[in-house]
């Protein structure tokens, strides 16, 4: 019987991000154009390859950062990022000027490459991500910067979070165990923490008055969310007055707030091979590339891990 395949998961533009305010802008193509964060997520992807070793890889792409389906129930999700509303597509994320041009760059490069780069209209890479953890036979290790997705961490089916400390060659380890030390929850109980909570970097307000603590008191006394629901509307709870007042008034927010949080685990995707290429899909389209952007050591050193 053959031995599980293990699979890399790349939350990509949070990984590019990181790269273009890692790497000096100073790094640029032979026309002066930046191409830090092209040659910064190669070398990222260079790192985890080596590193971790996996059989699989798929770089998760954002095709809606900002799907309608969650603004329809919470209108401040993501809003203050907001640098053009469209009537007929996406909204457009408000992204540094030098960055947006890296990023058909990058997608060019990635499927040149012949790494899996998955997005589907109306998702986010979030949703794209746990879509496909769910769907594993075996180990995923998903790399992100973003703690929302600590909500698919589980020991059971062998999935963690690896969120970078340090480019991607510090990476915290998240498992339950982690997740239990530093929250009071493990991975099932984090989307429950976080919508209390509250999240203002993605427009989410939280019920007002239970922060972090509060949360996971409540979630380990009631066990989820509508555990804690239901305590408020039973007489009989331990609940304090103040805490079953806040509830109470903010049964509007935690009615809608679950679909917009948890992470979506049925996106339809398409068809696509995960397999970790050994040699580039497409050579000459890589090598234009290459000299076009000036990709020089980054790529090279990719395509030595890709080939190791």
């Amino acid at each position: 019987m053959a031995a599980p395949r293990k699979l890399l998961l790349l939350d990509t533009a949070s990984l590019y991000f990181r790269a273009y305010f890692g790497v000096p802008d100073s790094v640029r193509a032979p026309d002066g154009t930046p191409v830090n964060a092209v040659r910064g997520l190669l070398d990222f992807i260079a790192r985890l390859v080596q590193d971790h070793r996996p059989d699989d890889l798929v770089a998760c792409m954002d095709a809606d950062w900002r799907p309608h389906w969650r603004v329809e129930l919470i209108p401040s999700y993501k809003a203050h990022r907001v640098a053009e509303e469209t009537e007929t597509g996406p909204d457009v994320e408000e992204v540094p000027d030098t960055l947006s041009p890296q990023v058909p760059v990058i997608e060019a490069v990635l499927d040149a490459l012949g790494i899996a780069r998955v997005g589907v209209a109306g998702y986010e890479a979030d949703d794209v991500i746990g879509t496909l953890a769910g769907r594993a036979t075996g180990p995923v290790d998903i790399v992100t910067g973003d703690r929302d997705l600590y909500q698919l961490v589980d020991d059971a089916c062998g999935v963690r979070v690896l969120y970078p400390l340090k480019g991607v060659g510090t990476l915290q380890i998240t498992d339950d165990a982690w997740l239990r030390e530093k929250y009071g929850v493990d991975g099932s109980g984090y989307a429950d923490l976080a919508l209390l909570r509250g999240d203002p970097s993605d427009g989410l307000p939280g019920v007002p008055g239970i922060g972090e603590k509060t949360a996971a008191k409540l979630l380990d006394a009631y066990g989820d969310l509508a555990g804690i629901m239901a305590a408020a509307d039973d007489p009989a709870s331990r609940l304090t007055p103040t805490q079953r007042k806040r509830l109470d008034e903010a049964r509007d927010y935690v009615a809608v707030a679950p679909k917009v949080v948890r992470v979506a685990s049925d996106v339809p995707l398409p068809e696509f091979d995960p397999a970790l290429p050994g040699a580039p899909r497409d050579p000459e389209a890589l090598d234009a590339l290459a000299t076009r952007w000036g990709l020089g050591g980054a790529l090279s050193r990719l395509l030595s891990t890709l080939q190791a």
